[in-house]
Formats: structure tokens, C-alpha cells, sequence
């Protein structure tokens, strides 16, 4: 194998979310290594998590949180890999790429091994177009370009704040899904990239997920999921939607596609059919919440954003159940300790 290239290895922190030690680190030796590692302990803050030697990282457990955040610690899921933005929070980095613990490097066909996370940064230093669609996708890839009849006036694209990647054998499913298909695997490798356009939301999957913390940071926010709330397995969709919402009021731009990891293990389809149930029903006026909603041209920072739409999220979901009343105030309550910790960081500068 070609030794392989670490871009921006002093800008890019990698989030781990865990509840166990980190073997699998090892069969991303070659690519994550020079890379700082956060990594967010969830569940019993007095057992050990061991971590291959030679990694450079910072663990934090439930514990750390509480005494970081006191009161506000309320705001980070417990017992669920929502908990995983804590570590978004506390990175002081630009760029973050965030795994989870049973994802391992897949093979391309020709059976190369996959650089998930270089690909992931090619996606973000390259522009993204969610004006027009190019029917041969990602126009700033190798070997393509705008199709004839892309107006030339929309070609230089907008800065990419998030790149969402796929996942080879276990697919992200729902539970009855999963419950209707239990053997079925992804075998299909798509070599695309493409930006998902305005207007358009998407289911989004934080478990190969990268993202300009500068530009879309505070909006990263995974939610009130896990232990003593209603829900779970939705922290990453919830995330989705708020992020795409902002991104389309500012010009920002989300891609998916490229790059595939390998994902090991199934869910329990039981087990997540008592987390999503209240979901499924809810998604149904969710969607067209976000699909409706609009950000006032004065709202010009991440964080002005986030924060009216936690309003509107108090005034239209409140309605569908007293959760989102919780959820609305945990949103306001992330965005101040994001800001205690980050004072003058990233999504406190007007978008351009």
C-alpha cells in the first residue's frame, strides 16, 4: 500500500463516540494516526477504555462534561452516541471527521483499500453547487466538469461545510427495515460525489461524517436522545435537518456520496424499534417543519440561526408533543455553551 498523504493533519480533529476500548483503531493505523483524536466515553465514567498505542487523543467521560459544562451539561445526551458533539464543542480545530467504533476501512472494487478521511477532505476544500444540478455530479472531481447548459454564473460554486459518506455491508437503516430485511448487505460501490440542492433535506448519518467546524459548527448538535428522553437514533437526523436548513439560508454547501466506510455490525432491530418508535410517527410533521421553515435575512451567523430556529421549533413542533419544548430549550442552552467555550470561535463571524 502507498503511504498515504495526512491533509491538514494539524487543522482536523476526529470524534469518537464509545462505550468501549478502541481496537478498532488499529486497522485505521495508517490514516488516522498523525491525527488528534477527541474521544467522548459514554455510559459508566469509571470504566477504562483502552486506546491503541501511538494515537495522540483527549477522552472525556460523562464526568468531564458535568464539570465542564455544570449545568448545562444537561444538553448532552447520556447513554446514546448523541453524545459525540460534546466533542465538536471542545475541538479546537476547523475540520472534524467523526467515526463510529464498528466502522472499518473498506475496499474500493479493484480492492483498494479506501483513505475515508482524505476523501472527506477533498470534498470540503472543494466547492460545492446546490444552485443547479450537474447531471455528471461533483464537477470539481477529476475527469468532469459542468455539462452544457450549467450557467456560467452559478460555476464557482459555494464553500462546502458538510461531507456525508455511505457505508459498505450493514446499511443505515430503520428498525423495521431492518426487521423485514435482516440479511441484507450494501454491495454497491458508487464512485460519486455529488451536493444535495437547495431546498432538499436528507436522512443524514453521523457515523462517516466530516464537517467545517468554522462554518457550520454550532448547528451540529445531536440532540436530546438516550436515557430518560423519548427517543432515540435520531440525534444524527435531527442534526441533519437543522444543518440543511442553515446551510441553504447562508450559501453553504452539503455533499454526499464518496467515501464508503465498512460498517461491521447490525443494531439490535428490537432494541431500536423502542428507540424509534415515537420517531417514526414524528418524522411525518417533522419533515415538513424543516421543509417549511424560513430564516430571517437578518439572522447572519450560525448561531442567530440555530437560535430562531429553536423558537420555531418551541412554536410549531411544541404542539406535537412536550419533548420538542425540552428539545427547543436544550438548543438554546448548547448554543451558550458553545459559546463559553468557544468566545470568539467558529460561527461567531457573519457569513460572507
Amino acid at each position: 500500500m502507498a503511504t498515504p498523504t495526512h491533509l491538514l493533519k494539524d487543522e482536523l480533529d476526529i470524534v469518537i463516540p464509545t462505550i468501549r476500548n478502541l481496537d478498532f483503531l488499529e486497522m485505521w493505523r495508517p490514516f488516522l494516526q498523525p491525527y488528534h483524536l477527541i474521544i467522548v466515553q459514554d455510559g459508566d465514567p469509571t470504566k477504562t477504555i483502552k486506546v491503541p498505542e501511538g494515537f495522540d487523543y483527549e477522552l472525556y467521560n460523562r464526568n468531564d462534561i458535568n464539570r465542564m459544562l455544570g449545568p448545562r451539561s444537561n444538553c448532552i445526551s447520556f447513554k446514546d452516541s448523541a453524545c459525540r458533539c460534546f466533542g465538536y464543542m471542545v475541538s479546537k480545530k476547523k475540520y472534524i471527521f467523526t467515526i463510529d467504533d464498528d466502522c472499518f476501512v473498506a475496499q474500493d472494487p479493484s480492492g483498494k483499500l479506501v483513505n475515508a478521511l482524505e476523501q472527506h477532505i477533498k470534498n470540503l476544500l472543494c466547492p460545492s453547487t446546490p444552485f443547479f444540478f450537474n447531471t455528471l455530479y461533483d464537477p470539481f472531481r477529476e475527469g468532469a466538469d459542468f455539462v452544457r447548459g450549467y450557467p456560467f454564473s452559478l460555476r464557482e460554486g459555494v464553500p462546502t461545510a458538510v461531507s456525508h459518506g455511505l457505508w459498505l455491508n450493514i446499511p443505515d437503516y430503520d428498525a423495521p427495515t431492518q426487521l423485514v430485511k435482516p440479511l441484507e448487505r450494501n454491495t454497491r460501490y458508487v464512485d460519486a460525489v455529488l451536493t444535495i440542492p437547495k431546498g432538499t433535506l436528507f436522512p443524514m448519518c453521523g457515523m462517516n461524517l466530516a464537517f467545517d467546524r468554522d462554518l457550520i459548527g454550532p448547528a451540529m448538535y445531536f440532540g436530546l436522545m438516550g436515557d430518560g428522553q423519548p427517543i432515540g437514533r435520531y440525534d444524527d437526523m435531527w442534526a441533519g435537518w437543522c444543518i440543511k436548513v442553515i446551510c441553504d439560508h447562508l450559501g453553504l454547501g452539503v455533499k454526499t456520496g464518496l467515501p464508503y466506510i465498512y460498517h461491521s455490525k447490525a443494531s439490535n432491530p428490537f432494541v431500536n424499534l423502542r428507540k424509534e418508535y415515537k420517531g417514526i410517527f414524528w418524522q411525518e410533521e417533522i419533515i415538513p417543519f424543516f421543509q417549511a421553515a424560513v430564516l430571517p435575512k437578518d439572522c447572519t451567523t450560525v448561531q442567530a440561526c440555530y437560535i430562531e430556529l429553536s423558537k420555531q421549533v418551541k412554536d410549531k413542533l411544541g404542539k406535537v408533543d412536550p419533548y420538542f419544548d425540552k428539545l427547543a430549550d436544550a438548543m438554546v442552552t448548547w448554543i451558550e455553551a458553545w459559546d463559553e467555550l468557544n468566545p470568539s470561535g467558529p460561527g461567531a463571524k457573519i457569513a460572507k
